[in-house]
């Protein structure tokens, strides 16, 4: 039986002391909470998920989701939990009070989605389409649209899903056939097929709000004619109320890798009474706004795997005995010393914690971003808001994801033949992350993004969003004589990743290959120079709370050691990474097709 809990200490000092969240009163969000407000939502986000979800989350992978008759059960507790979830308010938390939301910050909804994907992965899929279902239509949708569905889905009693791939076809979306035939009535009628959706039939909610790729009879060819259309599973009553069932029913459930609990959809849509949101042939452009959100959403997933393995491979090596420590005996009274004593197993631990940390720090940093260009009174803010979170979010669904898989890899070492064992509960973690550097768009489809899009975006303001901001913390920090051991490495990262970039640009220009053979290894040193700057803003902001004698002396201290691992040990990877871009395409391009 795993163990998980919400690391609320990390929590609050991130939004409290390194983000200070007392400077975003201005903002809408802000204007009603306080300090004890924040922390009260935490403390209850964590309590709902270490009791009703971890429980929950070794059996439901073992028992997985029944599909039956076209319906899905989940597994035993799964609705139970389900409600209580709708009960307390979490599905509003971030949503707007004008359909029946809380209206808090989305540093919030960030913290607590991190929580439930640590405690209950696959649980966390079901509202997790949701929220980003709920995105789109506040967006784009029309207002009787908003007004019918919206009140629902923020409350839980609808749920919503994503219907983007189709047999033939995943990111080259180009190539999707779905029709939408214009009915009298002002509707369509929907038909094909649809897979890999995930929650597309499940029994925890009394209807499904499937948002669909379609593409219209005088649709032009490619992504520009493609239409985005709101296909519930019961059609809807102009009073809200169900109606009779829509033509749209699951084919089957895919048995899968990990997330078993998480029903993983064939949707076949047979003349589903369907209705346009926006403008036809927009459809793409609008599904982007739920496809970032699930990519940030996914990010957090590695982010929250890595976490609950880091946190039972600490608590195995504390516990477990083998051999003695290499520098003398550390526990005579027993046969043997905990592992946690030998160099390996700490190297393990601290790159484990050293990434959790360091990326919990830019992920809350990115959903107040989020803030700012949705609701910052100054245009100004609110458009390098925007850069920022154009830019990162390709770097957090990637870069969170191969190490999320890599820390639930490391808490397996660490538990040695243990680890392997189904019965010790971690081998899931590793099964459960392994699908997050694949779906959302796999992360080479999102180092593309970053060296064909990101890199040139709006003249260059995107990716400068990023060296502006750390280019303050250096500016900032320059005469702190304390600083000097992070903000050094942090200036000498900067300065590479600025030469770096220029090369790969000019190298680009000239053989697009060569973005493509650069680009996994660029967003890599992109993300760990950002680490760099979470962890110097981090130790900064330990530094402070100690010359304050705060009285968490310990974990400040935990701070400023983890911070100079994170400089020491894994930073100078950015190195390596640089000699690796300049070798260009052709060793990758050398052989012939044929021969592999």
């Amino acid at each position: 039986m795993t163990v998980y809990q919400a690391p609320l200490n990390d929590f609050q000092f991130l939004l409290h002391d390194y983000l200070n969240l007392d400077e975003y009163s201005e903002l809408p969000s802000f204007a009603e909470i306080d300090r004890e407000t924040v922390d009260a939502v935490l403390e209850e986000s964590a309590r709902f998920c270490e009791t009703v979800l971890h429980p929950l989350n070794g059996p439901g992978d073992l028992e997985g989701c029944h599909f039956a008759d076209g319906e899905v059960a989940t597994p035993k507790g799964f609705r139970e939990a389900y409600r209580d979830y709708c009960e307390s308010g979490w599905p509003g938390l971030t949503s707007s009070p004008d359909y029946g939301g809380q209206g808090l910050p989305y540093v919030l909804g960030l913290a607590l989605a991190e929580m439930i994907t640590a405690s209950n992965t696959s649980w966390g899929m079901y509202p997790a389409l949701s929220h980003g279902a709920w995105e789109a239509l506040n967006r784009h949708g029309s207002q009787q649209q908003k007004d019918l569905y919206l009140p629902r889905m923020v409350s839980g009693e609808w749920t919503g899903t994503m219907n983007l791939t189709e047999p033939h076809c995943g990111t080259d979306l180009g190539l999707i056939r779905t029709r939408a035939e214009p009915a009298d009535d002002g509707s369509y009628r929907i038909s094909g097929t649809k897979i890999w959706i995930s929650a597309g039939e499940h029994d925890m909610a009394d209807n499904i709000i499937h948002m669909v790729l379609a593409r219209l009879p005088d649709a032009p060819e490619g992504t520009r004619g493609i239409s985005l259309f709101i296909v519930p599973k019961f059609n809807v009553n102009e009073d809200g109320s169900l109606g009779e069932r829509n033509g749209v029913r699951c084919g089957g459930i895919d048995h899968k890798m990990g997330i078993k609990a998480s029903a993983t959809c064939e949707m076949i849509y047979e003349n589903a009474t369907g209705y346009l949101v926006g403008e036809p042939h927009r459809g793409l452009a609008y599904m982007f706004t739920m496809m970032n959100a699930a990519r940030l959403e996914t990010g957090i997933q590695g982010l929250g795997l890595a976490s609950v393995a880091y946190q039972n491979a600490a608590e195995f090596a504390r516990e477990r005995l083998q051999g003695r420590s290499l520098d003398g005996v550390k526990q005579p009274d027993k046969p043997a010393d905990p592992i946690i004593v030998h160099p390996d197993v700490r190297r393990m631990l601290m790159t484990s914690r050293a990434f959790i940390e360091g990326a919990r720090a830019i992920g809350l940093y990115t959903a107040l971003q989020l803030e700012v260009q949705l609701h910052h009174p100054d245009e100004a803010a609110r458009d390098k808001a925007g850069h920022w979170l154009a830019l990162m979010t390709p770097i957090i669904k990637a870069y969170y994801t191969d190490m999320g898989f890599e820390v639930t890899s490391l808490g397996v070492q660490v538990h040695g033949g243990a680890g392997y064992i189904v019965d010790t509960g971690v081998e899931q973690f590793m099964r459960d992350a392994r699908i997050t550097r694949i779906y959302e768009g796999t992360n080479g489809i999102q180092a593309l993004d970053l060296v064909g899009r990101k890199l040139v975006a709006d003249s260059g303001k995107t990716i400068q969003s990023f060296f502006e901001t750390a280019g303050k913390l250096v500016a900032e920090t320059s005469g702190e004589k304390a600083m000097v051991e992070f903000v050094e490495p942090l200036t000498e990262a900067l300065e590479r990743l600025k030469e770096t970039t220029a090369w790969v640009y000019q190298k680009m220009a000239a053989d697009p290959l060569e973005a493509g053979a650069a680009s996994v290894d660029y967003l890599h040193q992109f993300a760990l120079t950002a680490m760099a700057w979470s962890w110097a803003g981090q130790a900064r902001a330990a530094l402070k709370r100690l010359e304050h004698g705060d009285g968490n002396e310990r974990f400040c201290k935990a701070k400023l050691d983890t911070a100079r691992f994170f400089m020491q040990r894994m930073l100078p990877d950015t190195i390596a990474l640089d000699r690796k871009i300049r070798a260009g395409a052709a060793p990758i391009m050398a052989l012939d097709a044929e021969i592999f």
